[in-house]
Order: structure tokens, then sequence, then C-alpha cells
């Protein structure tokens, strides 16, 4: 098996965060800069599922394209983590190449689905209700904007889609943020410590644009996802976890925001 050098490794990283969470954090970092030039935090809005269109099928269309293409960077993560190997005769002819699956390395599989529910559930409740708790408190300080889980229009397939960009948060955070991200700065040499605080600061700077209240709840968050990983190895959960609280948010005020007052 051919082993990469650090500084392709190195390069490889930059590709995958330039192309996904990396991008969005410097997004992040622009937007909250935009926002507290033109009035106080506690004024400002963020909005998570915005309408993309006022014609019903295509912002469906648009949705649902939003979904797959930011799914894209996994499987190229999924791709970089697989171990290939190539496979031969004793007479040296080449037969193909086997490898060891990135599925089973990250344990983003459906190896243990039980233990995994349950420990997704025991998370999702773990950091839920405290964040419910810091966003009321970054509103009453005004470091946090008033966040909006969804705006999209009430149609049969809005429940549906936010249930899958949910799940598509859960997926794209946990597997590259948690799992990519700290196998690759182990090979570069980086301690658990450092790599676990590297990975729940890339967290909570793509949380930034919320305000920064947001930013240390998610960087809380980083910490106890990246804890957990380095202990079970199995990112699973945490998917489970990350795509509950999102259903529940986006949903929840989906369905009932307007009703008590918040939309």
């Amino acid at each position: 098996m051919l082993v990469p050098s650090r500084r392709r490794l190195r390069l490889e990283v930059w590709i995958v965060l330039g192309l996904s969470l990396g991008q969005s954090a410097v997004y992040s970092v622009v937007q909250l800069l935009d926002k507290m030039t033109r009035a106080p935090l506690a004024q400002g809005t963020s909005t998570l599922n915005r309408s993309q269109s006022s014609r019903e099928y295509f912002d469906l269309t648009y949705q649902l394209l939003d979904i797959i293409f930011a799914l894209v960077p996994v499987v190229l993560v999924i791709y970089f983590l697989t171990e290939h190997r190539a496979a031969g005769q004793a007479d040296g002819t080449f037969t193909g190449s086997t490898g060891t699956s990135a599925f089973r390395k990250l344990g983003f599989n459906f190896a243990r689905p039980g233990k995994d529910l349950v420990q997704g559930l025991g998370l999702a409740a773990l950091i839920g209700i405290p964040s419910l708790g810091l966003y009321a408190a970054g509103r009453a300080l005004g470091i946090t904007t008033a966040i909006i889980p969804s705006a999209l229009d009430a149609y049969w397939w809005t429940v549906p889609v936010l249930i899958l960009s949910a799940i598509r948060h859960g997926i794209v955070e946990e597997v590259i943020v948690v799992g990519y991200l700290l196998d690759r700065l182990g090979k570069f040499g980086w301690g658990m410590p450092l790599a676990i605080f590297a990975s729940a600061m890339l967290r909570g700077s793509y949380h930034l644009y919320q305000g920064f209240g947001p930013f240390i709840g998610n960087a809380i968050m980083g910490v106890i996802f990246a804890l957990i990983y380095m202990r079970t190895r199995r990112v699973m959960p945490l998917v489970i976890a990350h795509a509950l609280l999102d259903t529940v948010a986006f949903v929840g005020f989906s369905l009932f925001g307007k009703a008590i007052g918040l939309g």
C-alpha cells in the first residue's frame, strides 16, 4: 500500500475543507462582520433553510440539488480514507485492488444500529437542552442573532425536505469535521488535545454567522463529539444525534414556530 506523504495529506485536507466546511467558515466570518457593521447582533437574523424560488417545484428541485451536492465532499472523504492495496498472484500478475472500507474505519455503517441509536438519542438530549439555554443567554446578552430554522413555504414536501436537510448536516459535519479531520491531524503528528481543539474551533467557526453564542455552543459540542469519537471510533452515533437535533429544530419551527410567536 502506498502511504501518502504529509505534504500530500495537507493538500488533501485543504482541498476537502475548501470544498466544504472550511469554505463555510470563511463565508461565516464575513457574514458575521457584515451583520456587526450594519446593526447590533441582537437585531440581526440568521435563516437556515431558505426558499429559493416562489415556484413550488423549482424550489423543491433547488432544495434537493443543494442536499445532493453538499454530500459530494463526503464521498471524496470516503474515497480518500479508503485504504487501497494492490492485489496480485504469486507470479506477480496484477489482478486488481483491495482495501479497507472507510465506512468501517469511521464507524459510519449499520454494524450496531441499536446501540448507535441509543447513544445518538442520549447525545441529542445532552446537547439539545443546554443549547436552548445558551441561545436564550446569547440573545439576552446581545451576542446572538435571531435564528430562523426554516423559512420554507408550506408545501407537501416541506417536512421531508427539512428532514433530509437535517440528515445532510449530520453526515457532512460529523464525517468531515470529526472522523476525517481527526484522522488526518493524527497523521500529521498532532496530539489528541490539539486535534480536538482544531476540530471544535472549525465547527464553531462555520456557525459564526449566527453570532458568538452559537460559536461557543458548537465549539463545546465539537469537543464532546470528538472525545466520544476518539473513545468509540464510531461516527454513526454523532450523525444520528446531529440529525435528530436539526430535525427537531427545523421541523418543529416549520410546524409550530409561527403558532407560538417565533415566526
